[in-house]
């Protein structure tokens, strides 16, 4: 009774929110090529092979699509078949320049309504459909469910925000439960929440987060110092990076900035914006900061600047290599929710982030628990701590070295993650001998 109230209502609230989504479609871009995989048209696939099974994997956006990489590598290796989908047209970027040679198909994951939906399953078929961290989509488990395969969710997360609004709404939560077979979660808060929306504990494993054993490949020296000069940073001297910003963080990283050579601090700024397309936005600021600064998006910088604004994508990680101390966006207030701090872990980098760590809150605790990570409370104390930090190397070497010991401690989840995938597999008829 329930899908068919969702299937109801979802026009009217796609006409109420399609203003909304193709304004952003249009700031964003790329939306074009693909678009027909909104509506379920996908390319026609090869016939299934007997014995071979083929899975459908959604990941929504750029962290997901690159956290899934040493996975989605096993498996083909393993000798599946994957159907990739993405939510938007950077995580589709990404998922073309790193897996077209070893996926089925790509396209961008369909509208979540019936006639959308049906069509797509139809023409991928899958054996078994993965979801990545927070995918819920009633009308995708339900074609799931009617045609008998099993639906993972893997890395799953809930955000302070959704696990509140699941306790508010049990019935839509037990709907939107149901349809999954399996929930493999990132951490041990997120086990614990599922098990109190009243998930069954015989279906819940706590894999741990994938993303802290993410493939991130190294820069040398002499791609170090290209990459400075291309953004316009001094061969030498420190950097401050903001990692993922949200509106007023800028201003904040342009105030400790100043503060920090006010202390003799020899530093440039490097700002990653979340959305490269709130460039103008960011331009506005900088102009009337009396820095001299640059637009990664309008080619290599002609000379060197204070502050350097990367407004592309999927960059950060190789960004994050040139950076002294890292600050994790969407922190401060007002903000709530944080951008990941896991990749500027992994590569052993100082971190400070604001209160508003909402969707890491276990992963921001427990770095601030292990001296890998600072806690700042609003925009003056991020000035502070940043300077602080880029004038004493001892400090930053202290947070690098724990954050080096937290990633240790957290190895395996990978691992764990693809036996689960292989257990469910292996329970398919289409399994075959050594998968």
């Amino acid at each position: 009774m329930m899908i068919w109230i969702y299937r109801l209502l979802f026009p009217f609230a796609l006409v109420a929110m399609a203003p909304r989504y193709l304004g952003r479609m249009r700031r964003r871009g790329g939306y074009r090529k693909g678009f027909l995989n909104r509506l379920g048209g996908l390319r026609e696939l090869p016939p299934k092979r007997a014995g071979v099974p083929r899975i459908w994997l959604q990941a929504v956006s750029v962290g997901e699509m690159l956290a899934i990489e040493p996975i989605l590598r096993e498996l083909h290796a393993s000798g599946a078949e994957i159907y990739l989908t993405t939510t938007t047209s950077t995580g589709c970027l990404v998922a073309r320049d790193r897996y077209l040679p070893i996926v089925l198909g790509l396209g961008y994951f369909p509208l979540d309504w019936w006639p959308f939906s049906a069509r797509a399953w139809r023409l991928i078929e899958p054996d078994v459909a993965i979801l990545v961290e927070g995918e819920r989509w009633p009308e995708h488990l339900s074609q799931a469910s009617r045609r008998r395969v099993p639906v993972l969710c893997i890395n799953a997360r809930l955000s302070d925000r959704s696990f509140r609004r699941m306790m508010h709404f049990p019935t839509i939560t037990a709907f939107l439960l149901r349809g999954i077979s399996q929930i493999l979660t990132a951490s041990t808060q997120d086990e614990d929440r599922f098990l109190e929306l009243g998930y069954p504990p015989g279906r819940l494993q706590r894999t741990g987060n994938i993303k802290l054993e993410v493939l991130i490949p190294l820069l040398d020296d002499g791609a170090r110092q290209g990459l400075r000069r291309e953004l316009g940073l001094p061969a030498d001297g420190l950097i401050l990076l903001g990692s993922s910003t949200w509106p007023g963080e800028e201003a904040a990283l342009v105030d400790a900035l100043f503060l920090a050579r006010a202390r003799d601090i020899a530093c440039s700024l490097l700002l990653v914006p979340r959305h490269a397309e709130r460039r103008t936005e960011i331009e506005a600021l900088l102009s009337v900061s009396g820095m001299r600064w640059h637009l990664r998006s309008r080619g290599p910088a002609t000379g060197e600047v204070d502050i350097s604004v990367a407004d592309t994508t999927g960059e950060l990680r190789m960004l994050t290599q040139l950076a002294d101390v890292v600050f994790v966006g969407k922190s401060l207030p007002p903000h709530t929710d944080g951008q990941t701090p896991v990749e500027a872990a992994v590569l052993g980098k100082p971190i400070l982030f604001g209160p508003g760590m909402g969707n890491f809150r276990e992963i921001a605790r427990d770095l601030e628990d292990r001296g890998a990570a600072r806690l700042v409370a609003g925009p003056a104390e991020l000035g502070a701590a940043a300077a602080e930090l880029l004038r004493d190397s001892a400090q930053r070497a202290s947070l690098s070295t724990a954050a080096a010991g937290w990633r240790r401690e957290n190895a395996g989840a990978v691992k764990r993650t693809l036996r689960a995938i292989r257990e469910q597999i292996a329970g398919h008829p289409l399994d075959r001998p050594g998968f």
